[in-house]
């Protein structure tokens, strides 16, 4: 997927709203026309199908970049990180999953968009763990919770309690509070034109409408529920493990053809086993994700 001259892209000089415009102009898909769209591009790399997914969703792309406007970036910029990780996402998606393009595509646009605020703010160049990412999204709502917003340095209590919670050291709450307090003196530049009041960036660093420290908690349980399925694999037998992987857990699934070919049955009980197993499986994983503590969503 390499030829996208004919994308739309945002540019400061052309202004957001005539982008926005433009956008506006791609169809919606339909859920058939996007299977289909996917699968021409999954099986026969058709740069077209995936222009069409790509160019139908760049509304979608715009919504969530807007969600990260209180950052300080040049919104075009933003955009064009979230085109990047649409594209990423189309790419990669396998309509035989069941999921329609526009859930799998929001994780990848997010994740494109969150990489470049961490490259461009200087204040955060200080590290790219998940921890640390998670500390800098959700420092102000974790002050927030018990109380701190308007300390200066953290009180020793809070600061061990921050980083607790938020799975860091008590040095990197101190040193990310100290920058978001006041370290970097763009944080504290007023926005907003006359009549709509005053805010600070930082009063924006809490977007509600695009969670990102609820994000890197989903991948943290993402992880979690990976773990949890490797566990719970050992129920199956070699055959069902076999077939269950090739039909499900990989990213093209084989066809039911191509496993009765291979296991000299019938695809009807090729068919079975994948469901028996998938049953086995799913049962499986609630048990040990109510001995674990977790929430069964298997």
């Amino acid at each position: 997927m390499s030829n996208y001259k004919n994308l739309p892209a945002p540019t400061p000089e052309g202004g957001l709203n005539r982008y926005m415009q433009e956008i506006r102009k791609f169809p919606l898909l339909e859920p058939e026309e996007e299977y289909m769209l996917g699968k021409a591009w999954a099986e026969k790399e058709d740069t077209e199908a995936a222009h069409r997914m790509v160019t139908s969703h760049l509304r979608l792309a715009a919504k969530i970049a807007m969600g990260y406007r209180g950052y300080g970036l040049p919104q075009a910029e933003v955009i064009s990180e979230a085109n990047v990780g649409l594209m990423q996402a189309v790419k990669r998606f396998d309509p035989e999953k069941g999921f329609r393009l526009a859930t799998y595509a929001m994780w990848w646009i997010r994740a494109s968009i969150q990489e470049y605020v961490l490259r461009s703010w200087s204040m955060v160049k200080l590290g790219t763990t998940s921890a640390q990412k998670k500390l800098f999204f959700n420092l102000r709502k974790a002050k927030a919770r018990i109380g701190a917003l308007e300390e200066g340095d953290l009180r020793p209590e809070n600061v061990q309690r921050i980083a607790h919670d938020l799975g860091v050291t008590e040095d990197e709450v101190i040193s990310m509070n100290r920058r978001l307090s006041g370290g970097d003196a763009s944080l504290n530049a007023t926005v907003g034109s006359e009549g709509e009041g005053t805010m600070q960036w930082q009063d924006w660093l809490e977007d509600e409408s695009a969670d990102q420290a609820g994000d890197y908690e989903k991948r943290d349980e993402l992880e979690a529920r990976r773990e949890l399925l490797a566990e719970a694999m050992d129920v199956l037998n070699d055959r069902e493990k076999d077939i269950l992987v090739q039909r499900r857990l990989q990213d093209k699934a084989i066809t039911l053809e191509e496993l009765s070919n291979q296991y000299d049955v019938s695809r009807e009980r090729i068919r079975q086993i994948e469901v028996r197993a998938f049953e086995k499986l799913q049962l499986r994983m609630r048990t040990l994700a109510s001995e674990k503590g977790m929430m069964a969503q298997a």
